[in-house]
């Protein structure tokens, strides 16, 4: 029996595991690099042995490092959670060779679902469905483009090695074959130190569903039911669901019991994930196979009632799987959103610094959070940027949306930016709330970016009452007296005017069109406002006070409310308005990174559209393009240099 097991990762996944093993009384041991030396996992398990300096490359990707930690601490089997390791053949095979457990399947079975290419031929020989497009490896980016020409665009191109989005790019043309071909190589090579690349038919109206399974060492194989992965930016998937709201009973089975005949194919146990692209008619064609604990596996455990870190470790201890296929449930809708630390106003770029403020809703029967940090803590440049997968559960998809929606409200983030808004605001959005997803939904949703929500007539009513009856309350602490009672809430340039008239605990508000009791609890300093109208209904508003007024986050909304007297508002078209500076003339970097490439040199012309520069942030490349036609003046950073947010790349001139 295992009794003491070492978790080969970081973050939430690591602090997730630590969960489990801790339920089943066996003894955890963290590892660590120097970014993480105070991290949520080190602090949560048993034991913690540093690994090395904050690179991955050199800590949590050094196979020694993570065997000499086993013989260190005497653990017997390692955890690789997801990424870095987790399906690495090789490590699989170092652990064997060193008589250590490995969490997870079989070298064989990694090696050939692990690389893309591999497991396509096999996929197809098992009798699954495949995407039409070309196995073989691809010589450079002509070579690249000959290809893409030849399926047809759109086309896909992948790293091999490929995962979390990354190596992977869209391409509608010959141009933009040859630089997703250059990128997607330039990121698998420095992700995850294998640059073969391959190319795919992009299917058009594409859903993501996948199929989790579990096999175990005595030839069991079972699907847990699926998940709908079809919001994604950047091939990275944002919000997740199960069970999907396009599948029928029919497919679900289908997809299943192809992806249990390709597992049995390749002799898997443990946990695995086959991922499939479903077209609008239900046709459905193998991606890859993940063999290793998916990201967003907690909606699985919400709808079935299993632990599958408990399983994982179980069948790894040699035990038979303890259900049936007819035995596995399904059981209500899970609702999986990830906060990343991105900020959704500036094209979801990267954010690093230190959490200020971290106060997630309580977890509940229906709401849980899987996290790896902490008030106070640092979202650093040297991983990826998730802070917490924040899941609901409830009977139906529609009230597990809805409770999705109130679990954002609460959720407190500062410091760094964050998703909060963008998710919220998807929660609200009739076309996620009637299930009709693509993995292009963000790009056809949003096509300009993200720049908040419009809150529906209701909402608005919530936030205006909320501020009116928030003012008042200041006011009365200030001057120790009952204030005015009408009130002017100035958003921009819309106004409403407020009368409030106090009956008990509760307060009448009237805005003219609508007269209703609600009770606001909240008192000056709360960063947080619960607003319960006489109906029912209540909303939980996000709050920061402001010199005349408040800044009220809600629904995905960001309003910056003034709060006057009737009489002061009257001034208010008299005011000046301070006029932003003109940063046209510089390219900024966008976000916390390191500068790969610089495309241009002072004296060049550019032209609208052409590449800049190269900025690294996260493990994702990103490129910088020219909005306009003008002459580069100076050249500030140099490939190689780490540059902070808004610091400047290039200075133009116009022509």
């Amino acid at each position: 029996m295992i009794t003491k097991l070492l978790i080969a990762n970081r973050g939430e996944i690591a602090c997730r595991v630590i969960k489990t093993a801790k339920k089943m009384g066996i003894a955890t041991v963290a590892v660590y690099s120097d970014a993480d030396r105070e991290a949520l996992h080190v602090r949560m398990a048993d034991e913690a042995v540093h690994i090395g300096p904050s690179p991955a490359k050199d800590s949590y990707l050094q196979i020694d490092k993570i065997i000499a930690a086993c013989k260190q601490t005497g653990a017997q089997a390692v955890h690789p959670g997801y990424g870095f390791l987790s399906e690495n053949p090789k490590f699989a095979e170092a652990l064997a060779a060193a008589g250590i457990i490995f969490v997870g399947p079989p070298v064989k079975a990694i090696e050939a679902m692990g690389d893309k290419i591999t497991s396509k031929k096999l996929a197809a020989e098992a009798g699954v469905s495949t995407v039409p497009g070309h196995m073989g490896l691809i010589d450079d980016a002509e070579h690249a483009v000959t290809i893409s020409k030849s399926i047809g665009y759109p086309v896909m191109i992948k790293a091999s090695a490929g995962g979390g989005g990354k190596g992977m790019r869209i391409a509608w043309n010959d141009a933009e074959a040859r630089e997703g071909f250059e990128r997607s190589k330039s990121e698998a090579a420095s992700s995850f130190g294998d640059d073969r690349i391959f190319i795919e038919k992009f299917v058009t109206e594409p859903r993501h569903i996948e199929i989790q399974l579990i096999g175990d060492a005595h030839g069991n194989v079972l699907y847990l039911n699926e998940r709908e992965c079809s919001i994604q930016r950047r091939n990275q998937k944002v919000i997740e669901e199960a069970p999907s709201p396009f599948l029928d009973d029919a497919t679900r089975k289908a997809m299943g019991e192809q992806s249990v005949a390709l597992a049995k194919a390749v002799g898997y146990t443990s946990a695995g994930t086959v991922e499939f692209i479903v077209d609008k008619d239900r046709k459905f064609y193998f991606l890859e196979m993940n063999t290793r604990l998916q990201v967003e596996h907690p909606v699985t455990e919400l709808i079935t009632g299993l632990d599958l870190v408990e399983l994982m470790l179980r069948v790894a201890n040699g035990e038979k799987l303890p259900l049936t296929q007819d035995q596995v449930q399904r059981n209500g809708w899970a609702i999986e959103s990830r906060l990343y630390a991105e900020d959704p106003y500036r094209n979801f770029l990267p954010s690093t610094g230190r959490l200020t403020r971290y106060r997630p809703p309580a977890e509940t029967a229906t709401v849980r959070n899987d996290t790896g940090v902490f008030e106070g803590g640092e979202i650093s440049t040297f991983y990826d940027p998730m802070i917490a997968k924040l899941c609901t559960w409830a009977p139906t998809r529609i009230e597990a949306i809805d409770a999705m929606a109130v679990a954002l409200d609460s959720f407190e983030v500062e410091g760094v930016g964050n998703n909060l808004p963008f998710l919220s605001a998807v929660m609200e959005q009739d076309r996620f709330r009637e299930g009709r997803l693509t993995t292009g939904y963000i790009a056809e949703e949003f096509p300009e970016g993200f720049h908040g929500a419009t809150l529906s007539d209701a909402h608005q009513l919530d936030v205006v009452a909320a501020a009116a009856i928030m003012m008042a309350r200041r006011e009365q602490r200030r001057t120790g007296a009952v204030t005015e009672t009408h009130w002017h809430v100035q958003n921009g340039d819309a106004a409403t005017a407020v009368s409030l008239h106090q009956q008990g605990p509760e307060t009448v508000v009237d805005v003219g069109w609508h007269s209703e009791a609600a009770h606001l609890h909240w008192q000056p300093g709360d960063h947080t406002a619960k607003l319960d109208w006489s109906d029912g209904r209540s909303v939980v508003l996000k709050v920061t006070p402001t010199t005349s007024g408040f800044r009220i986050r809600y629904r995905g909304a960001d309003l910056k409310l003034q709060v006057l007297r009737p009489h002061i508002a009257a001034l208010l078209p008299h005011m000046p308005i301070k006029v932003p500076p003109d940063m046209s003339r510089f390219l900024l970097c966008p976000m916390p990174g390191q500068v790969v490439r610089i495309d241009v040199a002072e004296g060049d012309i550019v032209e609208d559209g052409q590449t800049l520069a190269i900025v690294e942030a996260m493990k994702m490349e990103n490129v910088l393009k020219a909005e306009k036609r003008a002459r580069v003046s100076k050249v500030h950073a140099a490939p190689g240099v780490v540059l902070a947010v808004d610091q400047v790349i290039l200075e133009f001139e116009a022509l």
